[in-house]
């Protein structure tokens, strides 16, 4: 079973990261099942803990706040317009897997991806999700006592592409980020394809 959770649009970072925090611990006491939270952020940078923050190029002349957090990876952006995951899995009954739990979460979006037309695609040795060149979704998950936390952002519409420019996505010069709405004939809200994003994801889920 995977509990489902659409929070909603414009969300402030640090409300949803005290709330993710919250329910990893009762996910590690058993107080709540698997669950999955989906939202649109208000405009944020993050970048996991590393001593190597190049990808941020300029931190004092961007244009949004950063944040610090405890998940692998360089500088990405969270806004309107993307759709962002952050699943709640206890990664204990699958085998603290962590590599596999990665590849479950690329999985998901493609086969999401698909139910719109579109071929998207694994990079080897890259974590997240493309279509041809083009970077759609990108990773970045922590643990906290094998409980998942962080997640997935797949960006859906233009809105979500500009902040992008201001950084190095994910550490990777010369990266082109492309959105749903640009690759795709059609133009589903972002909480449609949540939708689609959990269902695909719980089915995975249920093969563990």
């Amino acid at each position: 079973m995977l509990d489902t959770r659409w929070l909603g649009s414009h969300l402030d970072f640090h409300q949803v990261l005290e709330l993710q925090n919250t329910l990893v611990a009762d996910r590690h006491t058993g107080a709540i099942p698997d669950t999955l939270l989906l939202l649109e952020h208000a405009p944020v940078y993050t970048i996991g803990r590393t001593r190597d923050q190049s990808s941020l190029r300029d931190p004092a002349g961007l244009p949004h706040e950063v944040v610090e957090i405890n998940r692998g990876g360089q500088a990405t952006y969270h806004g309107p317009g993307q759709l962002v995951g952050y699943p709640i899995i206890d990664l204990r009954p699958q085998g603290k897997d962590l590599h596999a739990y990665l590849r479950t979460l690329e999985e998901a979006l493609i086969q999401t991806l698909a139910g719109y037309q579109l071929d998207a695609t694994r990079r080897d040795g890259l974590t997240g999700v493309w279509i041809n060149q083009r970077k759609i979704a990108s990773l970045g998950v922590g643990v906290s006592k094998w409980i998942s936390m962080h997640g997935f952002a797949l960006n859906i519409t233009p809105e979500s592409l500009p902040p992008f420019q201001s950084i190095t996505p994910c550490g990777i010069d010369g990266l082109t980020i492309t959105c749903l709405h640009h690759e795709s004939s059609g133009e589903p809200p972002v909480r449609e394809v949540g939708k689609q994003v959990a269902g695909h994801l719980e089915g995975l889920l249920a093969q563990w």
